[in-house]
């Protein structure tokens, strides 16, 4: 079950993060399951997962897009 992190949305007080484990089949939550406080769900990147057998595909993707960065740019970490 992926974990997911809320922000509490009240403009008079500090924001509080946490996080909640939910199935991704679930509706974000709208309150604080403690506090009854208005939240809402953050975007945020997760964790990407690299091996090995990812390796040819990006070498195959670099070789086709040429050497000098795409359509973000050169020096971006992502070619």
């Amino acid at each position: 079950m992926p974990t997911y992190i809320y922000e509490t949305t009240n403009p008079k007080k500090p924001v509080r993060r946490f996080e909640v484990r939910q199935s991704m089949k679930d509706a974000p939550l709208t309150k604080d399951p403690e506090t009854g406080e208005a939240i809402r769900r953050v975007i945020s990147g997760g964790l990407g997962y690299m091996s090995k057998f990812n390796a040819p595909k990006h070498a195959d993707m670099r070789r086709e897009m040429g050497s000098g960065g795409g359509s973000c740019g050169s020096g971006c970490g992502c070619h």
